[in-house]
């Protein structure tokens, strides 16, 4: 399988203006002889110029491949939004809205709400299926991000945001945004995200040291005695700093500054690409054939 991600050519040959955008919106959630849900018979539908519609051959029940999707009620191209969503899976650091505001045409607040989107999106296709079990490594670990810190400890205070990272090895990573370091947030979220009798791995921050107690086999090193790894236990969280690394050389490298409100966005855009590492060239089609449910169509 060629793993090289998609070309820009490659990308406008397969979508050149907003009608071929639209019709694959239409092939991946419905299709020809899609069941009409109006009157219920299999159909065929022909495309409505006047609007980003189709309509029933049998009733003239129209469908609109648009919504439920990012791209509902925009006046933004269709092939706009794709070629966007392309720049967002062929770069390692993350797209801002000001190169989206560039390359797009837009304006700087049209980019940011597409960015948003696209992010809300791709945290939506990746999931937060539970990880790890029975013979399973995980690594937990969490960082602070942004504002200012005061104190030390899981008391601090401060305006920085806190994300806990849990990371199955060779497998995928799933990042939750918490009140605080305190043991009660930092242990709701490793319970509803790592399955029980899995070995987890942490370093010795106080708000791990329940987790023996808690159905997991918990092995740890001592960052301040300089331990990093342990070979007998085979302890360690180098895996999940080095996904650290990666999403703070985005946020600080291309968007400069990201807010508490929205930083779990830029966390699961930066999850969604790691957890497609080996298989980068199956992000675009993933994220423009994967969307929720599909919404009762408008008549």
């Amino acid at each position: 399988m060629n793993r090289k991600p998609n070309t820009v050519a490659a990308f406008f040959r397969q979508f050149p203006d907003d009608e071929a955008c639209l019709n694959h919106l239409f092939e991946i959630r419905f299709g020809q002889g899609f069941p009409c849900p109006s009157c219920e018979r299999p159909s065929r539908w022909y495309r409505i110029q006047a609007e980003r519609a189709y309509s029933c051959q049998w009733c003239g029940h129209h469908l609109h491949p648009t919504v439920g999707t990012p791209f509902q009620q925009t006046r933004t191209s269709l092939q706009m939004w794709f070629y966007a969503i392309f720049l967002f899976t062929t770069t390692r650091n993350g797209v801002a809205a000001k190169e989206l505001e560039r390359q797009l045409g837009v304006t700087y607040k049209t980019a940011w709400r597409m960015a948003g989107l696209i992010r809300e999106h791709m945290a939506m296709v990746d999931g937060d299926a539970p990880i790890g079990g029975p013979g399973a490594v995980v690594e937990i670990d969490e960082t602070l991000i942004g504002g200012s810190i005061k104190g030390k400890g899981s008391g601090y205070k401060g305006n920085k945001t806190c994300v806990v990272g849990m990371m199955e090895r060779e497998g995928e990573v799933v990042t939750k945004v918490v009140k605080s370091r305190r043991r009660e947030p930092m242990l709701g979220v490793i319970h509803s995200t790592v399955l029980p009798g899995s070995t987890v791995c942490t370093d010795e921050f106080g708000s791990y040291r329940q987790l023996d107690g808690c159905g997991f086999d918990h092995r740890t090193v001592n960052h301040k005695a300089g331990q990093y790894h342990c070979r007998e236990t085979g302890a360690g969280v180098n895996a999940m700093e080095g996904f650290w690394a990666q999403l703070k050389r985005s946020i600080n490298g291309t968007h400069i500054h990201v807010s508490g409100k929205h930083l779990w966005k830029y966390a699961k855009e930066a999850e969604y690409r790691f957890n497609r590492r080996s298989r980068a060239e199956t992000m675009l089609p993933e994220l423009l054939s994967t969307f929720g449910p599909l919404s009762e169509p408008r008549v």
